[in-house]
């Protein structure tokens, strides 16, 4: 069990309570401590918007990530351009999509829809009436900052999702299948995790 929770604080990048469970526990975490701030330092900047700042972290931290990783680096750029448009920058905007977005656009025909979708942003003067205005939403830059984070992780030969969210899904699966077949001891709260009689 110890071992899902420090998993779980790790891949989250909660670095001061992964060290403080580590103390309190004695469970190693997989990975060096001190990884996890220089990784929650790039999700941090994609999430505020500094785009060209996460690409010189995640280059820092390793090179290859985005050389071998062209959705994300796309996806990195997307967000710069998307965070251009954010700013009112209408001409620089378009000179970035047209000098490096485009050209990956021609290789790849998912990428030029991402892109279309991207500019069609500049088309309207009132975005919240604009059919792909979610793009500006705080949630794209979560979306991208995820995407960057798993793919950090996955450099460190970490898992890019926590093993605790799944296991307490399968487990609720299981004691839903279980509920409709048979009586059995139950978990009612998961935070206790004390089994009640079926009988009561």
């Amino acid at each position: 069990m110890n071992k899902l929770v420090m998993n779980f604080l790790v891949t989250e990048g909660y670095v001061e309570a992964a060290e403080k469970f580590r103390l309190e526990s004695g469970t190693e975490p997989d990975i060096d401590l001190a990884t996890i701030t220089d990784r929650m330092a790039v999700k941090k900047a994609v999430q505020s918007g500094n785009v060209e700042d996460a690409i010189e972290k995640v280059n820092d931290l390793n090179p290859e990530i985005l050389d071998t990783n062209p959705q994300l680096f796309f996806h990195l750029q997307q967000q710069r351009l998307i965070e251009l448009i954010r700013n009112g920058k209408v001409e620089e905007a378009l000179e970035f999509a047209q000098e490096e977005l485009a050209p990956r656009g021609e290789e790849n025909q998912g990428f030029l829809e991402e892109l279309e979708r991207t500019v069609a942003l500049l088309a309207f003067e009132d975005v919240s009436n604009c059919p792909v205005g979610e793009l500006l939403d705080i949630s794209q830059r979560l979306k991208t900052a995820s995407e960057v984070n798993a793919a950090i992780l996955t450099s460190q030969s970490h898992e890019k999702d926590p093993k605790l969210p799944s296991l307490l899904k399968m487990l609720i699966w299981v004691q839903t299948q279980l509920d409709e077949k048979a009586s059995y001891p139950r978990i009612n709260d998961l935070s206790t995790a004390v089994l009640e009689d079926p009988a009561v």
